[in-house]
């Protein structure tokens, strides 16, 4: 598990696998006040229905962040064909059904194929993207519509198991700034169907392992005994 000895200015990189529910910023926040650290930040955000590898960096360390966003990332979950939701997860209620009985194992291989590589996608309405100087999940919970620009992002490997289907089995590694979630709603377009993401777990940042990884609770209690500060605080 990963926590450096290094003095409070110098700063530490912490690894924490991220509870289910929490936002980052909530990660981060919980740390700064538990641990008393001065100046904290995450490396690339998870929605708050996924879990997996979060990389924070204190004090000094903060000047890391940008590297560590800009390096490879590798994902698990499932994503489910034939219904949608406008967050293309769990955060939203389902709005519409799709049939799945044409979609077969060439279906399915066409669909993947056209999702690896170099591939433009469109991020998620329910986004932080900024469009006009405000985060999309803004607009789209006001049922604004905004003109969101494609990005280029390189998929090199896209794992599916279709053994529980219409539940799908995925693992993904992919460039800084892909949305899972877009691929799963690309997917269920070019299947003929719909789909939504019901589990994202990320397992890996460049050579950061989630195995590797503090459960939150466990690092913030090691933390406040190395500090000596009351532990049930």
């Amino acid at each position: 598990m990963n926590s450096n000895t290094n003095t409070p200015d110098e700063g530490e990189v912490i690894l924490v696998d991220k509870p289910l529910t929490w936002t980052s910023f909530d990660v981060a926040n919980k740390l700064k006040r538990a641990c008393k650290f001065k100046k904290i930040g995450h490396a690339g955000t998870l929605d708050p229905l996924a879990t997996g590898l979060l990389i924070l960096c204190t004090g000094k360390k903060t000047k890391q962040i940008d590297t560590y966003q800009a390096q490879e990332k590798e994902y698990t979950g499932t994503f489910v064909l034939g219904k949608t939701t406008p967050s293309v997860d769990l955060e939203t209620e389902f709005d519409a059904e799709y049939p799945t009985d044409h979609i077969n194992a060439e279906v399915l291989e066409a669909a993947r194929k056209r999702l690896t590589g170099l591939i433009e996608q469109v991020p998620p309405i329910y986004s932080a993207v900024r469009v006009d100087g405000e985060r999309l999940y803004k607009k789209a919970r006001r049922g604004e519509v905004a003109e969101i620009k494609k990005r280029t992002v390189e998929i090199s490997l896209f794992e599916i198991d279709a053994a529980r289907f219409p539940e799908i089995d995925f693992r993904i590694i992919c460039t800084k700034g892909t949305y899972i979630r877009s691929i799963v709603r690309d997917f269920g377009e070019f299947a003929g169907s719909g789909a939504y993401l019901s589990a994202l777990c990320r397992t890996r940042i460049g050579a950061f392992e989630l195995k590797d990884a503090w459960n939150l609770t466990d690092f913030i209690h090691q933390k406040r005994v190395a500090l000596k500060l009351d532990v049930d605080e």
